[in-house]
């Protein structure tokens, strides 16, 4: 568990045997596997300690189409990148001075900190609806789903990664010096479930059965029916995004408040997943700490390093230093390059990643959260629960219960997406009424 979290219920020790046994060989198959994690995770946290921010990959959105195999392939690997020039520099400007003033012209919407509010609890604002639904943003957000690709034999009916769907989320405005520490290292998009859920589990197949190389993040079987909120624990995803995502509508760079990456999607997968069944046989300030050898098979115990209950359900996994001492967090999370307004950043939904505490610039940071989400029967039955709370102005199922925006003023409509494109993501009639 987490240091000062509450304890995991027993049946979790109960799962972890229950896995054990889904697996021929489990014991031995992933103690090797193990020690082989932890030595390459020891070359990699090296290459990456070493590395600046350079290292995320940046392509242009009108180069999309040339991204070449070497590339696609690290990209794929780091599972992050910036695509630049998305949307044209005046209409993300825009959209934040539209924020601004909806804001100003609204004073009693919710934020964080409450006596200086700079991220909010909306989704309905014309700039987020315009955003989300902008051909452009869709249109990466196809680029994005397309990365990812089914076994034969799996089955994808209803499934099309060529049609995007819209996640609504909120956005930010980080003022500048002021100290932020609610979003520490952690991965979203299923907790406790990657374990607990048995299609969420088959993502993990490959790293469980020992044959952790072989782990494909961008493998859609056991993606496209993962249970990711089992216990419908607010702020919890419930739909699959194959990136998480944000439009910037400033310019931000690292230690100006922006994201940071641990950049290998495959290593971090197979150390987290493989975590629960292990622990060390020496103290933590030991010299042999990280080896291989002074770690030992265990599922004695209902821990579930870096998950922990919150509000109904469980939280996490959220790595740290002490947790996950393999990843070494201190030196491996890496700030993304300088964006500017109209350029997105995407990580896929595994990644683990944070934002930074401090934001040392003199201006605003500014983003919009906006996910590249495919169409799913799942993702489906979610944007038509989704369309009744837009047009309701509510707020969107997933997210923490509360005053909806039906009450403010400059609140979007479904009038307000033109696009055909945009429209459909939306689960709308194709043409405005």
């Amino acid at each position: 568990m987490s240091q000062g979290a509450a304890p995991l219920p027993a049946r979790f020790a109960d799962l972890k045997r229950e896995i054990a046994a889904s697996y021929p060989n489990f014991q031995e198959r992933i103690t090797q596997a193990w020690g082989e994690i932890i030595a390459q995770l020891k070359e990699v946290t090296s290459t990456i300690a070493q590395a600046g921010p350079d290292y995320i990959p940046q392509v242009n959105f009108a180069d999309l189409d040339k991204v070449g195999e070497e590339e696609m392939e690290k990209m794929k690997r780091r599972g992050s990148v910036v695509i630049r020039d998305v949307v044209p520099d005046a209409e993300a400007i825009r959209w934040k001075e539209l924020l601004e003033e909806f804001i100003r012209v609204n004073p009693d919407v919710e934020g964080i900190p409450v006596d200086n509010k700079q991220f909010f609890q909306l989704y309905w604002t014309k700039s987020q609806v315009e955003a989300r639904s902008h051909p452009n943003v869709l249109a990466a957000s196809v680029w994005l789903n397309k990365l990812y690709r089914a076994k034969e034999g799996v089955s994808t009916e209803g499934v099309d990664l060529s049609t995007p769907l819209t996640y609504a989320d909120r956005f930010r405005i980080r003022r500048p010096g002021v100290a932020w520490d609610v979003h520490p290292p952690h991965i979203d998009g299923g907790s406790i479930e990657r374990w607990e859920d048995a299609s969420f589990r088959n993502c993990f197949s490959s790293i469980l059965s020992g044959d952790w190389c072989s782990h494909d993040p961008y493998e859609l079987d056991g993606r496209l029916n993962a249970m990711s909120s089992r216990y419908k624990r607010p702020n919890q995803s419930s739909v699959f995004r194959t990136f998480q995502g944000w439009l910037a509508m400033s310019e931000t760079a690292p230690t100006q408040g922006t994201l940071k990456v641990f950049p290998d999607v495959h290593l971090s997968n197979a150390y987290i997943i493989l975590r629960p069944f292990f622990r060390p046989t020496v103290s933590a300030d030991s010299a042999g700490f990280l080896d291989a050898s002074n770690w030992e098979f265990d599922i004695s115990s209902p821990d579930f390093p870096g998950i922990y209950p919150r509000d109904g359900g469980y939280a996490g996994p959220k790595p740290t230093p002490a947790l996950h001492p393999h990843l070494e967090l201190e030196k491996t999370m890496l700030s993304v390059p300088k964006v500017y307004p109209g350029d997105t950043v995407f990580w896929h939904c595994d990644v683990v990643h944070s934002v930074e505490q401090e934001h040392t610039g003199t201006e605003d940071s500014a983003v919009m959260y906006i996910p590249a989400v495919p169409l799913t029967p799942i993702n489906m039955s979610y944007v038509n629960r989704q369309k009744e709370a837009f047009l309701a102005s509510q707020r969107p199922p997933d997210f923490p219960k509360g005053p909806g925006e039906d009450k403010f003023i400059g609140v979007a409509g479904a009038d307000d997406i033109a696009a055909p494109i945009g429209r459909r993501a939306m689960g709308l009639p194709i043409s405005v009424a």
